[in-house]
């Protein structure tokens, strides 16, 4: 592998990398909002 094509790998990982950890960051903002909305209504956080 040349080291042109190398860089352009690592910039992909790069790339993808930043993606996921924007994704992952939205899932956990998302999951903190809904707990704080069934805090404030008062809903039971499980079910059992």
């Amino acid at each position: 592998m040349t080291p042109e094509e190398q860089d352009l790998v690592r910039a992909r990982q790069k790339s993808r990398a930043r993606i996921m950890a924007l994704l992952l960051l939205a899932f956990v903002i998302l999951v903190f909002a809904i707990s704080i909305v069934k805090i404030q209504s008062g809903m039971p956080l499980r079910a059992t």
